[in-house]
């Protein structure tokens, strides 16, 4: 490791206390999709104390932040994330489902961790800056709200707020150590409002107008749409809102919340359009008035080559974390308490190549290590993943790439109360410094070597010549709405 980096490095020790305190803290928020107001305060005040220069609300969003420092090129944009989930208040530190909140909320996917590790890279990079001196080049943290059902930076991409960025950087919390390659689903969120006419639904059904009814008929119509669309595409939904408990009523009112993935932006518009034109159809069966109300869209991940071999070499020189006898038994119990099991080896890519096949069966003993306490060797491709991120989004702007830390034991499901639990303790913590700092010696060397950040740039290019550019999914004039709220 240079020197430069080591010094950034031990920055990140010595501000360690700050950094996990804030991560706590966002754990004990536990606050919704762009209600972080607690969560958005702390890191502007902290990031204040820090020496950035900080914007909060930021384009238009309340809880979203921008803090900056340095001045020059190149510019490093860092993603933060600090939203929460529902459902999924639970104790620190349990070895079992103990529930803090009865259906309270809690950080199912860790994102206390995402932002406050993302905060600490950027500590380290202002203290690179800091040594050498003005015009040297600039970190960008964006604090990026909502990512569970807002997809903030799918809209801070569609405003052009990544542009002044030369690459952006991030991570995950997850179970297994590993750069992340390849794509994901396209998706768009959009609610379905009905409204029809009450009516006594036996002494006057004639007079009623059931909105339940065009719901009803609305997911009747994408079920039969299901056989002709790509095998790559999904289409879930959730009914938000069935109108009342009476059955003797006709119902007036009904709310249906939909979500379409396909992989390319384009082909997810395509069915997105076919979707409303059932929706429509359901209201004119029934003689209902329909609105719908765009809620969010995200774009599929452009993978570049160059930053994610780049960030797997500073993984690779810092190493993954250890652990004590005591931390190791309590990850055994949650991991004992993983009662589906994935028969799935650990690492994205673990499957499409048999040598990192072979290398992860041994060092995670077929799968049943309660910690992942190695990296998977990195591998390039372009194969989808059915999930969604926002953070496909920047990477149609700028060159993009992020990591996973082992943050939770393995096997831990995505959205659980394992991670909620995990998420405050030692192992947590020493996984997300760690992501802070192969974040920052990335960095790092984008800013002392040009002509490594020229061919991700370049490699860029390619791709967007190639796709044909960013084709936003979130409309003009459209504004992050909170999730389920009744239009």
């Amino acid at each position: 490791m240079s020197a430069s980096k080591q010094t950034a490095f031990d920055y990140i020790d010595e501000k360690s206390g700050v950094i996990t305190d804030v991560s706590d803290k966002i754990w004990d928020y536990a606050e919704l999709s762009l209600r972080e107001y607690k969560s958005g305060e702390l890191y502007a005040k902290v990031l204040k104390e820090e020496g950035f220069t900080v914007e909060h609300p930021f384009d238009n969003i309340e809880t979203a932040f921008r803090a900056s420092y340095g001045s020059g090129k190149p510019v490093i944009g860092i993603l933060a994330e600090y939203d929460a989930l529902t459902g999924l208040s639970q104790i620190a530190g349990s070895e079992t489902r103990k529930e803090l909140v009865t259906d309270g909320n809690g950080h199912g996917c860790g994102h206390n961790l995402l932002g406050a590790g993302s905060m600490a890279a950027a500590f380290a990079i202002k203290k690179y800056l800091e040594e050498k001196g003005e015009g040297s080049g600039k970190v960008i943290l964006y604090g990026c709200p909502g990512e569970e059902g807002a997809a903030t930076k799918a809209f801070m991409a569609r405003d052009g707020v990544f542009a002044e960025c030369d690459a952006a950087l991030t991570w995950h919390p997850g179970n297994v150590n590993q750069v992340t390659s390849g794509t994901c689903n396209t998706c768009i969120q959009t609610e379905y409002k009905f409204t029809g006419v009450a009516s006594h639904a036996a002494g006057a059904p004639d007079k009623g107008r059931s909105a339940l009814d065009a719901v009803e008929l609305m997911n009747i119509g994408v079920q039969f749409l299901r056989e002709h669309m790509p095998d790559s595409a999904r289409i879930h939904y959730s009914i938000t809102d069935a109108g009342g408990d009476s059955p003797n009523v006709v119902q007036p009112k009904a709310q249906v919340l939909y979500m379409v993935r396909s992989i390319w932006v384009k082909d997810a518009l395509e069915l997105q359009e076919r979707v409303d034109r059932i929706a429509l159809a359901a209201s004119m069966m029934t003689d209902t008035k329909m609105e719908k109300k765009f809620i969010d869209g995200c774009s599929n991940t452009v993978p570049n080559k160059v930053l994610e071999s780049l960030m797997w070499d500073n993984f690779n020189d810092l190493g993954v974390c250890h652990y004590t006898e005591e931390e190791l038994k309590y990850a055994k119990a949650l991991y004992d308490s993983v009662e589906m099991k994935s028969d799935k080896l650990p690492g994205d890519a673990t499957e499409d190549s048999s040598d990192i096949y072979e290398y992860v069966d041994e060092k995670s003993k077929h799968g049943t290590t309660p910690m992942n306490e190695f990296l998977v060797p990195y591998l390039y491709y372009e194969k989808p993943r059915m999930g969604s991120t926002d953070v496909g989004d920047v990477s149609w702007c700028i060159p993009t790439a992020q990591i996973n830390t082992s943050t939770f034991p393995a096997q831990a499901p995505g959205h659980s109360w394992q991670n909620v639990s995990c998420g405050r303790t030692s192992i947590a913590h020493k996984n997300m410094l760690l992501a802070g700092k192969v974040i920052a010696a990335t960095a790092i060397d984008l800013m002392e070597k040009p002509d490594v950040l020229q061919a991700a740039k370049d490699e860029f290019n390619k791709k967007m010549k190639r796709y044909g550019g960013y084709t936003c999914p979130v409309p003009q004039g459209a504004v992050p709405v909170i999730p389920g709220e009744k239009m």
